[in-house]
């Protein structure tokens, strides 16, 4: 285990003396998806309301409360999911004293469930995917797909409650593992920070990166992964208007093969058009914010999205959204009013291919050509996207329902 901090330091708090121990892989600065974002922000709206501690994958962090754990070395070179499980019993011992453990993807749903056991406190979850609706992450972990779908079951079946991150999610949930009572799994959006994700009118990182402000832009801001459809985009990018740039800030690739896949299809466009942009490395947040705040159309092109909180993030920087009708997007995008919405159909497989994915991508592609020519019509679902976030999606709010979740389970 390595930290910066002593175990049992807490940050400051004006709430009650309940202690909540946060589990999970990501946690600033080592964020890289949307379960990370919302540990980030959870915690800092959490933190006026009770004592929390946070328990993370990695590198040494410099907050107080914040106990980053090391894969143990004996591990080394193994399977990855067991590696990740080597952490999780790090992180389980790390949770003595505390009132409830709140575990956030099967990185640390394990984690949590033992801790559960260990110390007889209550288990929270908090399901941003779910591995059942995942397969193609057997690319990625071979026999460790075994072990997270195990985890996961394990720790979701057996937890005192299960917040989802919308109501799709919720719904997969209870098919995935029909087992877990209904009662138990309760509804909490995931938010936005509109102060911080607010539109930007410099234009010094788009000079940066090549991005002409003159010319309309699609943009993609994602892990490079299947479920993320960043594929379907780029063959949907051959049919849009001449004049439109494509703006990539794609990396993090799942696997060599969806990696050697996208660079294939991306070499291909730039064959044939100009404005292809991509960015491989991840952006510091102000600069992506400078991105999504010039683009005409942001696009989520994904297969699998139980909530999607990058839409969340285009919106509130005032960017009209095209995006897959598909999981949690739904409840995020409001069709017709601050985007608009592309119709699938699924393989009943849990993969979420498209059972036509010409089709698919063909629709992809006529939605964003009809904001592309009709810039005007783009501005208008972009003003409506900001005030929708503001208004529906705040941190604030999220944080006050998650603790009477804590209160539900006993906690305290």
């Amino acid at each position: 285990m390595t930290q910066d901090t002593p175990a049992d330091a807490a940050f400051p708090t004006t709430g009650s003396g309940l202690r909540v121990d946060l589990l999970t892989r990501e946690y600033p600065p080592e964020v890289y998806g949307g379960a990370g974002v919302h540990v980030e922000y959870l915690a800092r709206e959490l933190r006026p309301l009770v004592d929390v501690r946070v328990h993370c994958f990695g590198g040494p962090r410099n907050e107080a409360g914040v106990t980053a754990h090391a894969e143990p070395a004996g591990l080394e070179g193994a399977n990855p999911a067991l590696r990740t499980f080597g952490v999780d019993l790090e992180m389980a011992a790390g949770c003595a004293g505390t009132d409830v453990v709140h575990s956030h993807t099967w990185y640390a749903n394990l984690a949590g469930h033992v801790a559960k056991l260990l110390h007889g406190v209550p288990h929270v979850v908090s399901t941003h995917s779910l591995e059942p609706l995942r397969p193609w992450k057997a690319e990625q972990l071979g026999g460790g797909y075994a072990l997270s779908s195990w985890a996961e079951r394990t720790a979701l079946e057996a937890a005192d409650a299960v917040i989802a991150v919308s109501a799709g999610m919720r719904r997969d949930v209870l098919a995935a593992y029909p087992a877990v009572d209904p009662d138990r799994v309760t509804v909490v959006h995931n938010g936005i920070d509109t102060t911080e994700y607010a539109p930007d009118e410099g234009t010094d990182v788009l000079a940066r990166l090549d991005i002409d402000p003159d010319r309309p832009s699609v943009v993609f801001v994602g892990r490079i992964t299947r479920q993320k459809g960043l594929p379907y985009l780029l063959r949907a990018a051959r049919d849009l208007p001449a004049d439109a740039q494509l703006i990539l800030l794609a990396g993090a690739p799942d696997t060599p093969e969806i990696s050697a896949e996208v660079t294939a299809l991306v070499e291909e466009l730039r064959a044939v058009r100009s404005g292809v942009v991509w960015v491989a490395d991840m952006l510091p947040k102000p600069e992506v914010i400078q991105v999504l705040s010039h683009t005409t159309v942001f696009v989520c092109p994904s297969i699998y999205e139980p909530m999607g909180i990058v839409n969340l993030e285009a919106m509130a920087c005032r960017a009209a959204v095209v995006a897959t009708a598909t999981g949690g997007i739904p409840e995020v995008v409001a069709d017709g009013e601050t985007g608009l919405l592309v119709p699938i159909e699924q393989v009943p497989d849990g993969s979420g291919t498209p059972l036509d994915p010409a089709k698919f991508t063909g629709d992809l592609a006529a939605a964003i050509t009809q904001l592309l020519e009709d810039p005007s019509r783009a501005a208008a679902m972009g003003d409506a996207g900001r005030r929708r976030a503001v208004d529906h999606f705040s941190w604030a709010t999220i944080a006050e329902r998650t603790v009477e979740v804590y209160r539900s389970v006993g906690a305290g």
